[in-house]
């Protein structure tokens, strides 16, 4: 297996900085693993948008494959699990009504398995034999105005397109006018983690802003954060981690920050990611950002989060441009960065979930190449196993 290399870096503090970060040399070798999933001849992978690792090593693949329907607004999402050698064991939900665009799956410490559907607005939880058990949320009916491609900002587009005279709301998207929160619905909804207790914690999302809480019985309890760049506000939080003090690491994705609140919502602290762009860096499509401080695509604006477990964890984190898996401490401190944007092994196109059973073995989901990497740290255990 060939081996890459982790650059050690640090950032600048808590809060986000205008100064340069700093690079720290060494470097340390690590491995992807070649082929790591045996999926049958039938079941393709898309977009990988969710994996996860339950406490037996089995890896779960919340992947927009097995696609029906048309082109435009076709379904798109498949729940896949694996053995911990990669041995295909089943697919799990076919045919679930609550699938539509597949967003993250997580697993709790009692093996349950939660999904987030992007698509129909839905977070699912569940059992370990794949039976659900909760539902959080409501798929929009058939029948209903104001679910896509009905808002305000896609149907004038379209009247516009046809001729009709309209006068578009300005901006016109999804967010305009701010919607409504409301209890136990979501709009386009992204991750879920939970606390020692057992209580959830819902990121929420692409046109809501805010972080929901639901309690050990499924309770709704409280949401928190609006559209914004201040100390509370979110654009597009994106993922959802929890400490082993129930803090509460949550991507804040288009303001280019990790976001720290408590149990009860109280902001408490932030820290931005900030480690130098290589100069060959390239993005996986497009061209690549001009703004490189704040936004989706600006460097270390985190598409993906996950926290290993134990009493001293640490946090990974993943861009869409460089294209890099970042290890940082939880007081914000880059101790470690994995590979680039690319196609080839140890390189990564557009990071959307990770799975971090430990600090050596951590599992990618990644979009634009329709896959899931699992990366070792080269002369650990995992590394040691994976050769064999």
């Amino acid at each position: 297996m060939r081996p890459y290399t982790i650059a050690l870096c640090v950032i600048l503090g808590a809060l986000p900085s205008s100064a340069g970060a700093q690079a720290v040399p060494p470097t340390i070798q690590f491995e992807s693993v070649p082929n790591p999933l045996k999926l049958p001849s039938d079941i393709h992978l898309g977009e990988v948008a969710g994996v996860a690792v339950n406490s037996k090593g089995n890896i779960f693949v919340f992947s927009r494959g097995n696609s029906t329907g048309p082109a435009y607004m076709a379904t798109a999402a498949q729940l896949l699990e694996f053995d911990p050698s990669g041995k295909f064991i089943r697919e799990i939900g076919k045919n679930l009504y609550g699938w539509s665009y597949a967003h993250a799956v997580r697993i709790d410490r009692q093996d349950n398995i939660w999904v987030v559907d992007k698509g129909s607005d839905l977070i699912i939880k569940f059992n370990p034999e794949g039976r659900v058990e909760w539902v959080f949320g409501r798929k929009g009916e058939a029948s209903h105005y104001q679910v896509p491609p009905d808002t305000a900002a896609t149907l004038s587009g379209l009247l516009q397109r046809a001729g009709v005279q309209v006068t578009p709301p300005k901006p016109n998207n999804p967010r305009n006018p701010p919607p409504v929160h409301q209890d136990g619905y979501f709009n386009q909804p992204t991750d879920v983690g939970w606390d020692a207790q057992g209580n959830a914690y819902f990121t929420d999302g692409y046109v809501n802003s805010r972080v929901a809480k639901a309690s050990n019985r499924g309770e709704w309890l409280a949401s928190w954060g609006s559209l914004g760049s201040g100390p509370g506000q979110f654009d597009t939080p994106h993922g959802v981690a929890v400490g082993p003090n129930g803090d509460l690491f949550v991507a804040d994705r288009g303001n280019r920050r990790v976001q720290v609140l408590d149990t009860n919502g109280k902001f408490l602290r932030q820290f931005t990611i900030d480690v130098p762009v290589p100069a060959d860096a390239r993005p996986t499509l497009g061209a690549a950002p001009t703004n490189l401080t704040t936004g989706s695509m600006a460097p270390g604006a985190p598409d993906a989060l996950c926290m290993t477990p134990g009493p001293n964890p640490v946090l990974f984190a993943g861009d869409l441009y460089p294209g890099r898996v970042y290890k940082v401490s939880l007081d914000g401190n880059v101790l470690g960065v994995y590979g680039k944007s690319g196609k080839n092994l140890g390189e990564f196109g557009w990071i959307h979930a990770i799975a971090c059973p430990s600090e050596n073995e951590i599992w990618v989901g990644e979009l634009l190449n329709w896959r899931v990497q699992k990366l070792v740290v080269k002369g650990t255990k995992s590394s040691q196993r994976s050769a064999r």
